[in-house]
């Protein structure tokens, strides 16, 4: 029953990724990739409040957690899209905006996922 849960939530997690990115693209436009950083922000932000949650302060069930990080959170955040557009931009020459990318993304991610950490932290800790 959790593999369907699972699945579940990988599917609401792929469709609020092509939300996400539909907005961001709207927004900002598709010089960069904009939408796969953004998504990977998000879902960093999100992934270690939700492990806080799981495992320092046990608030959410195991199962609960598996959901959320594995589904949700699974089909939300966007690594291989990450990977892709960084080689696309390296094969076509922008090896600044492929650095660019790696670097934002990098950085980025850390920092999201600390303030996500201490959100959990300071709201549920």
């Amino acid at each position: 029953m959790q593999f369907l849960w699972v699945c579940l939530g990988g599917a609401l997690g792929t469709g609020a990724r092509y939300l996400v990115g539909l907005g961001v693209v709207q927004w900002l436009g598709a010089t960069f990739p904009y939408a796969t950083l953004a998504v990977n922000l998000i879902g960093s932000f999100i992934i270690s409040g939700v492990m806080y949650l799981g495992t320092d302060a046990p608030l959410l069930a195991p199962a609960t957690r598996v959901v959320l990080v594995s589904g949700v959170l699974g089909g939300f955040t966007t690594y291989s899209s990450f990977n892709y557009e960084t080689l696309r931009l390296l094969q076509t020459g922008a090896w600044g905006m492929a650095a660019l990318n790696v670097v934002v993304t990098l950085l980025g991610c850390a920092l999201a996922g600390f303030f996500g950490l201490l959100l959990a932290t300071r709201v549920w800790g």
